[in-house]
């Protein structure tokens, strides 16, 4: 069974920066691969999104884009998410998610796999 797991998340500052990285022990270049993130007592929400083949296409949540980036690297099978210009409201467990349906994906219906998390928590 295929994994994935994230790291990176930690304590910081608002106005920092942060990148996460999540590595999938599956057969990565055939998996689109999400971002996804739930502040503490609320749902899981899509953060952003790239698509398998060679990356060059991405899609963000309202929320990320100008301030977040994804991105993918192939021979490393690691998908991570820059983060800048932080602020409180991005503290959350971020997940990472891989599906072969790109439009699946990005609505968070009937992925094929989850991270258990990391936590970023951005102090005022």
């Amino acid at each position: 069974q295929a994994q994935l797991v994230e790291s990176g998340g930690r304590l910081v500052q608002a106005g920092d920066s942060l990148r996460l990285s999540c590595t999938f022990s599956g057969e990565f270049n055939y998996y689109h691969m999400a971002w996804f993130r739930q502040p503490i007592g609320l749902e899981r929400e899509f953060v952003a999104v790239i698509n398998y083949n060679g990356g060059v296409v991405t899609d963000y949540a309202d929320s990320a884009k100008g301030r977040f980036t994804i991105s993918r690297d192939s021979a490393k099978s690691i998908v991570y998410l820059q983060m800048s210009d932080l602020k409180p409201a991005d503290t959350a467990v971020y997940y990472c998610a891989a599906d072969q349906n790109y439009d699946d994906l990005i609505a968070g219906v009937g992925i094929a796999y989850w991270g258990k998390g990391t936590l970023v928590t951005v102090s005022e």
